[in-house]
């Protein structure tokens, strides 16, 4: 049996571990050596990249992706969507969903990851079918969490759904690596006996399981497992990409990445993560294990902005507290997995709760959306006092939001108007308005100090 490699250094292994602040110019000298090491995809795009690289890092995401096509020819780059939400925070209208996807692939996406928070299928529809499309693969993913209302069926008919959608794979997102070694076992077989498309298990090490439910995945007939390069791998990150591929094939699975390339990459990481490590960017919090996640089911990237956020208001000492009331709220919101948008929604909800003292003293806008049916259907029931504090004698939402929404491509093409370069810029003002608008103006500033030293030395 051979089993495949999707590399996360580029994306959810930084984001786990340094909330997404690697630079493209930090990786840049050992891409085209990523591309020679027999990855089955690369994942570098798409969950938190596109709001770091405009609010921290200066970067155009789209420009940023040109970048890594270029150097990677040979590798399938892949990206993560949020369905409906896109790389935002909101949902989103379908022609900006198309206009999003299409650009995406035409800037060298050739697989993206399609999952829905709360896995209201609803909510992936458009992306699927404009990723078909336009020729890339559509991967269908499965939103992992335990709680009363999550069961074994339930992920069974939502793969039915994703195959019969048109997804050409489906992948079980355990985003905070609380599926054990039996689980992965007995969800990949179920999944392997009910639909004909290849499965891939993308866990976390947050809680120490995930090498050994990678195994298992594999063991049941796992196609393919999501991995981080060593140096970034562990604590909240993926489990390491070397590691897995020797036992896998030390057990006589079929395994096409090339080791001594793998060595190459984890040197060109390790400094990268030294420095990281010096700077205190890279906490060490994030690095351990912590068994306790699988209570409070927090994935790796939530986990290292909870802990970013803590330590800029000088209240790390408030996140014991923090994670004890993050599965009481989750509770209360109909037990929504903890994926972005949800995880980040849950996260701030409880931090408010306890920095107030007080629980729901203030609701942010993003939870009494969520509670009015902005963001799909809720997994379970809705604690009656918090819907009522926030609904008042007001129904919630029960149609697919996006059908609600006014096509908006159009509309914020000329609110932006000549700032905007391309419909990707137009795409970029869409899903962060602030932080866009301040790209475009230092890019203009940069040119035109360009065009003034460039004119200068003519004289």
């Amino acid at each position: 049996m051979k089993v495949q490699f999707t590399e996360t250094a580029l994306r959810d292994a930084n984001q786990s571990l340094i909330a997404t602040r690697l630079p493209y110019e930090r990786f840049e000298g050992i891409l085209e050596t990523m591309n020679k090491a027999g990855y089955y995809s690369l994942e570098c795009w798409g969950g938190a990249t596109f709001d770091s690289c405009l609010r921290y890092l200066n970067e155009d995401p789209w420009e940023r992706l040109r970048k890594i096509r270029a150097k990677c020819p040979d590798t399938k780059l892949q990206m993560l969507l949020r369905g409906q939400n896109l790389l935002g925070y909101k949902h989103y209208p379908d022609d900006v969903v198309r206009m999003f996807v299409k650009k995406s692939i035409e800037n060298g996406i050739d697989i993206i990851r399609i999952f829905d928070a709360l896995n209201d299928v609803r909510n992936i529809e458009v992306a699927v079918d404009e990723t078909i499309k336009n020729g890339a693969i559509a991967s269908g993913a499965i939103s992992y969490t335990k709680s009363p209302i999550h069961n074994l069926d339930a992920y069974v008919k939502l793969a039915k759904d994703m195959e019969n959608m048109g997804c050409q794979s489906i992948c079980i997102k355990d985003m905070a690596g609380i599926m054990g070694p039996q689980e992965a076992f007995d969800t990949v077989k179920a999944l392997k006996e009910s639909v004909k498309v290849p499965i891939i298990l993308h866990t976390h090490s947050t809680t120490g399981l995930g090498m050994l439910t990678l195994q298992k995945a594999v063991e049941a007939g796992c196609d393919i497992i999501d991995t981080a390069i060593s140096s970034f791998s562990g604590g909240t990150s993926q489990a390491p990409t070397e590691t897995m591929a020797y036992a896998l094939m030390q057990e006589g699975y079929e395994v096409d990445l090339d080791m001594a390339v793998l060595k190459e990459i984890n040197d060109f990481f390790k400094p990268i993560k030294a420095e990281f490590l010096k700077s205190g960017q890279l906490n060490p919090v994030v690095l351990s294990t912590d068994t306790d996640a699988l209570n409070y089911q927090v994935p790796g990237g939530m986990l290292s902005n909870l802990v970013a956020q803590l330590t800029a208001q000088n209240k790390m000492d408030k996140f014991p507290e923090v994670l004890a009331e993050t599965p009481r709220v989750r509770k209360d919101l109909g037990y929504p997995p903890l994926v972005t948008p949800m995880s980040q929604m849950v996260g701030v909800q409880a931090t408010a709760n306890v920095l107030a003292g007080e629980r729901y003293k203030n609701i942010s806008k993003e939870v009494k959306a969520y509670i009015r049916g902005e963001y799909g259907r809720a997994p379970g029931e809705i604690d009656k006092d918090l819907q009522k504090k926030v609904l008042g004698d007001d129904e919630p939402i029960t149609c697919r939001f996006a059908d609600t929404l006014e096509p908006g491509f159009e509309k914020a093409k000329a609110e932006i108007g000549d700032k905007a370069q391309s419909d990707e810029d137009v795409l970029s003002y869409i899903a962060f308005p602030t932080q866009a608008e301040a790209f475009f103006d230092k890019r203009d500033e940069k040119k035109r100090n360009t065009f003034t030293y460039a004119i200068q030395k003519i004289d």
